[in-house]
């Protein structure tokens, strides 16, 4: 892994009901992993990571989606329902120990067992303390070659809602819901300081180079448009490496890493390899968001009059 940047925070102590510190400089810690069969070892490898950023300031750690196995959904297999588990559970208390230890806040992504043939592709941040600050449940799913998640996952029933910590109120969505505007909004509306996005995707071994990264760049595209739609910072954090297909239908994931931390213009602060395990820490001005919707006061002008016609599948 990549030697991580540190740099130095600055914090405002500021009192504000529901929160209990605003950061002017937040340093927010991201893994990009190469994941094994073995979930045991894909979790210690996790755990020293957390430790390392921790050890140099991180306050906010954000871990990339799935991150416990392989990413699985490549196959429908019943069997792979056994790598499900309750929240709060297992991962949640191995996570939770890891916060408290370390004085930091933690966004996972596990595979969630919510009662006999009911699961949830399931964001959890936990808070300093241990604690579970709050958990978000996907709401798209897609069901592609590869990408069978609708085999697996009942979408969300929580609905976008921020979940509030000591680092802030984080929108925190899962993969898919990367593609969608309407997501990033809703977050942005109900108060998220940072939009979040843990991320297993990569390329079709099938698809011309060229191909290929049209698709990585159409990925990163369009959550840097939610930043500038919505005046926010994104942390979008990808695993990294290929995943045989052990059905052989397909070649496998290669999958693009490219984790990335851009600013509410933006701007890239952080963008990763697309092929190696990276961890990072990356200084994010998180005061710089007020100044973007004063310039740029997209809230403000918004049509709320004439948008009804959004809850429509399709306009005839």
């Amino acid at each position: 892994m990549r030697e991580a940047n540190f740099m130095r925070v600055r914090r405002l102590n500021i009192r504000i009901p529901n929160r209990k510190i605003i950061y002017q400089n937040m340093k927010i810690g991201t893994i990009q992993q190469r994941n094994t069969a073995d979930v045991n070892s894909n979790m210690q490898r996790l755990a020293k990571g957390i430790e390392e950023l921790a050890n140099n300031g991180a306050e906010l750690i954000v871990l990339q989606e799935l991150h416990n196995s392989l990413y699985f959904c490549q196959v429908e297999s019943v069997s792979n329902f056994d790598l499900a588990e309750t929240i709060p559970g297992p991962s949640t208390d191995f996570f939770g120990a890891l916060a408290r230890k370390h004085n930091v806040v933690i966004v996972t992504s596990l595979f969630e067992k919510r009662a006999p043939g009911l699961y949830h592709n399931t964001a959890v941040v936990i808070e300093r303390d241990g604690s579970i600050a709050g958990k978000y449940r996907k709401m798209h799913i897609p069901d592609d070659p590869a990408y069978y998640e609708k085999f697996y996952f009942t979408p969300g029933d929580i609905g976008f809602k921020p979940i509030d910590t000591s680092v802030g109120r984080l929108g925190v969505l899962v993969c898919w819901d990367q593609w969608y505007p309407e997501a990033a909004r809703l977050m942005a509306l109900q108060g998220a300081e940072i939009l979040i996005y843990p991320t297993a995707i990569g390329y079709e071994s099938s698809d011309t180079e060229q191909e290929q990264q049209r698709q990585r760049e159409a990925w990163t595209t369009v959550q840097r448009g939610h930043a500038v739609a919505n005046g926010l910072p994104v942390v979008a954090v990808n695993r990294v490496g290929l995943e045989p297909d052990h059905s052989a239908q397909t070649n496998g994931i290669q999958f693009w890493g490219s984790t990335f931390i851009a600013g509410p213009q933006g701007e890239f602060l952080y963008r990763a390899s697309d092929s190696e395990e990276e961890i990072r820490i990356t200084d994010v001005d998180i005061e710089h968001s007020e100044q973007v919707r004063r310039w740029w006061p997209f809230l403000r002008d918004r049509r709320i009059d004439k948008y009804t016609d959004i809850v429509r599948r399709f306009i005839d």
